[in-house]
């Protein structure tokens, strides 16, 4: 099993933890690898792939949409907003 860090994990996330929040969430994590790590271990020659998780004839309900604000009220507490969108620090140079 890879040796991670959470700490690692938080600094790229710009998340700050506590020393309990970073114990518990380095055990979650070593739990999880370590059962990715068993599943990895199951045989699975010969197994045809899924295309598709939902049987064709699936009975699926019908979407629904509500509106519980308008996109103004959304932004009307946001720090920045332009063009009916929220505005946000660029984070990404991609060069």
């Amino acid at each position: 099993m890879p040796d991670i860090n959470i700490n690692d994990i938080a600094a790229l996330a710009h998340l700050d933890l506590t020393a309990e929040e970073a114990t518990g969430l380095q055990r979650d994590l070593e739990a999880i690898l370590g059962y990715v790590a068993r599943l990895s271990q199951i045989p699975t020659e010969g197994v045809t792939p899924m295309s598709q998780p939902l049987a064709p004839d699936a009975p699926l309900r019908e979407d629904h949409t509500r509106v519980w604000f308008t996109p103004a009220q959304a932004l009307a507490n946001a720090p920045a907003a332009r063009d009916g969108m929220f505005e946000v620090p660029k984070i990404i140079d991609r060069g």
